[in-house]
């Protein structure tokens, strides 16, 4: 029975236990998108975690969407994330690089003037995120062959630098309505050629992307985030099931590291379904998971690893306060997103240091 410390192996990365760092953007690197000492030092505070997933991290400034998110696409940023990886091994941890692409989920005001891209030139609802004043999403502009080939180039030399950086893997973030799932799902991807119509073509893009960071990496060290329910973003497919299932039929067939969906206690989860057409994928379970949920997926093995997100942010040691049924420091939502202070980010206390100087936020 698999318990919060027992250890797993997912491929070839080796987790001391089963307590999953989720990839949690906090916009804390550079305006050119250096990762700062500030940020080894929060992840290395939270090292404990079996794994830890970096936060979503640019393949190229065309990429992005939101302001001072890292990037791996220059020979700075990787000396910046050689502070992180190296601090969380010093502590004993894995880390593996999250790999992005936003698509149509950005602004001219965000890429030089320039219209974002997706598979298809459908107009996201809402404002963007965090741009102030607000700004509406724009009519993005479909992506030409040669730009796919190329933003897959992107991604291979990105997981390229990932290593260089001293990661321990990478993993293709394939969700939350972001480029890769916005070729995937049918409500976005309105395409006539062999990256649009039957699920085959729409999953081409997340499959050609993931056999590049196989190159690189070895399948044993490449993992997969998914949002079957495509409840961001303005997302939606006609036939969940079957688009998801397909993916990952495909990657079980490419014997990747794990999957990873924040979706699964939702009533409408289709994960259970998604572990069993993987041909077995190791599965990371995410989305609102307390203690008493990841325990009961865990020791009914629906899940091989339990991931959090939020509690990561305001409680380094999250998993000695799991371990230990222990009280949860409460979470304080200014300076979360966007700051670039140390307070809300790296002033949380762990059980440790709790009655030393300062004073945790309970």
């Amino acid at each position: 029975m698999a318990e919060f410390n027992t250890p797993l192996i997912l491929g070839d990365l080796h987790l001391k236990n089963r307590v999953v760092m989720a990839p949690l953007t906090r916009s804390r690197a550079t305006a050119d998108r250096v990762p700062t000492d500030m940020m080894a030092q929060y992840y290395a505070q939270r090292a404990s975690a079996g794994l830890i997933i970096s936060e979503a991290t640019v393949i190229s400034e065309e990429a992005n969407g939101y302001l001072n998110t890292p990037g791996l696409f220059n020979d700075a940023q990787v000396q910046g994330w050689k502070k992180v990886t190296q601090a969380v091994h010093d502590q004993g941890g894995l880390i593996v690089a999250q790999l992005w692409h936003v698509g149509r989920v950005s602004h001219p005001d965000l890429l030089n003037g320039e219209t974002p891209v997706a598979p298809s030139a459908v107009q996201q609802a809402g404002h963007v995120s965090l741009l102030r004043p607000k700004r509406e999403y724009v009519l993005p502009r479909a992506l030409e062959i040669a730009e796919i080939q190329a933003i897959v180039e992107q991604f291979k030399q990105a997981a390229i630098r990932a290593k260089e950086a001293g990661f321990d893997g990478v993993e293709l973030h394939g969700a939350n309505g972001y480029l890769i799932d916005q070729f995937l799902q049918t409500k976005t991807n309105l395409r006539t050629d062999e990256y649009g119509g039957p699920v085959e073509n729409r999953a081409r893009l997340l499959l050609e992307i993931v056999d590049v960071l196989i190159e690189v990496w070895g399948s044993g060290r490449v993992g997969v985030h998914l949002a079957p329910r495509g409840d961001e973003h303005d997302m939606g497919d006609d036939d969940p099931r079957e688009t998801f299932g397909y993916a990952l039929e495909q990657l079980g067939q490419r014997k990747i590291a794990f999957f990873f969906t924040r979706e699964y206690l939702a009533n409408d989860s289709i994960s259970e379904y998604l572990k069993q057409r993987s041909g077995g994928v190791p599965y990371i379970a995410n989305m609102k998971l307390s203690r008493d949920d990841a325990i009961d997926l865990l020791e009914k093995s629906k899940a091989d690893a339990v991931s959090f997100g939020k509690a990561y942010i305001a409680n380094p040691d999250l998993f000695e306060r799991l371990v230990q049924n222990a009280p949860l420091n409460e979470l304080v939502f200014d300076n979360m997103i966007g700051s670039q202070t140390a307070e809300g980010y790296i002033d949380y206390l762990s059980l440790q240091d709790k009655f030393g100087a300062g004073q945790a936020h309970n």
